[in-house]
Order: structure tokens, then sequence, then C-alpha cells
């Protein structure tokens, strides 16, 4: 009887400490910090952006990997055709058994202004992130596991090509007070520690107001903005250098002939 008892015994203990192994088993996995994290945007209509993720060895460690075996994964590759506003970045991988942490999103962010393909603009933004960085630079999280950072974008005009045709360029500053800019656009800073199961979200504001590219090639009236004739219609410069009484017609994106911008006509 206590051979019996016994194995009977040893028998609840193993099934016990079973239990417990399954139990910290899916503890860990429930409790495991997720591997990723969201950037998405909150951009005007007609606005779409490209991101490229960049990765590099994980803090300590000495390995190296090749630019062909650690290539940047790209979203929004094709944005015209095939364009989602949610990407799902993961935090931690590994190339040829080196472990990388992400490190840069480049961002590219796009808008149409006419319906020809080359018809549009484009300006860069970015998130930086690193192990450590200054206070100042690290972006904060709300109790929804959200963040913020914001760009304001305007569009600059000028003309281009024999006919003076209408060509706009896309300019997007950074707006986040109280953080250090770059100069290249919008810019966010995080620590890798902040970014498991969170969304970074980019808010894009528009200039309502357009001003010219170049200058000294335009004047502005109380109408709008007449292109300067230069030495004739064929002088692809066309400065003003002081000659504000005599100007060019010019051509919308759409082809139609004007003579004042953005009204087209006085």
């Amino acid at each position: 009887m206590y051979g019996v008892s016994a194995v009977a015994k040893y028998k609840i203990i193993a099934l016990s400490v079973f239990v417990v192994l399954i139990g910290l088993f899916s503890a860990y996995w429930y409790f495991k910090e997720p591997n990723t994290f969201t950037f998405t945007v909150d951009m005007p209509p007609g606005f779409k952006y490209k991101a490229t993720v960049y990765y590099v060895p994980a803090p300590g460690e000495t390995c190296r990997v090749a630019t062909k075996d650690n290539l940047a994964p790209v979203f929004n590759y094709w944005w015209r055709e095939d364009y989602n506003p949610d990407s799902v970045i993961e935090i931690r991988r590994a190339r040829k058994g080196c472990p990388l942490v992400v490190y840069n999103i480049k961002l590219e962010i796009f808008a149409a202004y006419g319906r020809a393909r080359a018809d549009v603009g484009s300006d860069g933004a970015q998130v930086v992130i690193k192990e450590k960085m200054e206070d100042s630079d690290v972006g904060s999280f709300n109790t929804e596991g959200e963040s913020y950072f914001y760009g304001e974008c305007g569009w600059m005009f000028k003309t281009s090509g024999e006919k003076r045709r209408i060509v706009k360029l896309l300019r997007c500053n950074d707006v986040n007070v109280g953080k250090v800019t770059t100069g290249e656009g919008p810019v966010a800073g995080y620590t890798l520690d902040q970014l498991p199961g969170k969304t970074i979200k980019m808010k894009i504001s528009i200039v309502d107001k357009e001003t010219p590219a170049v200058g000294d090639t335009w004047v502005e009236f109380s109408g709008g903005w007449k292109r300067c004739m230069g030495d004739s219609f064929e002088d692809q410069y066309a400065f003003c250098n002081g000659d504000y009484e005599r100007f060019s017609n010019f051509l919308m994106p759409d082809g139609k002939q004007c003579t004042i911008y953005p009204g087209c006509t006085e």
C-alpha cells in the first residue's frame, strides 16, 4: 500500500508541476511585450506617405550585417496604387544571426496638384529611434498608448518650360514646439523601450497661401500673383529685375492659359 501511495503522490506532484509550468508558459506569452508598433498619419485629403525603415545591430552587439542582408522594408512603396495609412513595424529582428533593432524611419510625404503623373510634390520627415536620447527630444505617449508629432506643409509655385507651365513644390516644416528640429521636415524621437504595442501618429496641416518658389519672378497684387516677363517670353529665368510693368501669361497644370495666379484671370 505504501508503494502505491508513493506512486500516487509522485503522479500528483508531477501533474502539479506540469500545470504550473503550463501556467508560467502561458503567462510568459500573455505578458510578453509585443515586438511591433504602429505608425500612422492624419493628413489633408490627397496626401499620402511612403516609409522606409532602417535597422542596426542591437545595443551591445558587435556583429555586422551587409546591406544586402539587411534591406530596409518599405511601406506604401506603390503609394499611388496600393496605399495603407497604417504601417505595423517590427522593433527587433535578426539577420545572419545578428540581433537588430529599428533605428530610423525615413518618410516621404506626397501630394498631387494636377492630373499628370508628374504633377506631384513631395517632402521628407522622419522618426528617430535610439536606446537613449535627451529628454527634450523624446516623444511622450498618452494613456491610450498614442503619441503625436506635427508638421505644416505648403505649396510653392514656379513656371517651367517654353510655355511657362505652372509647377508646384511641396515644402513641409517641423512645428513641434520645444523640440530640436533637423531642417528636414517634421521629426520625432523615441527610445526603444517606449515602442512595444504603441502607436505613433504624424499630423500634417496645410498652409492656405501659396508662395513663389523662386524670388524676384512674381509680383503680388490684390487679386493674386503676376509672372514677370523677363527679357522675353523665351527667357526661362525671367527675373523681374525692377520691371514691374511687363508680365507674361502662363499655363495652369490643366492646360488653361492664365495671367494671374491662382485665380487665372483678373
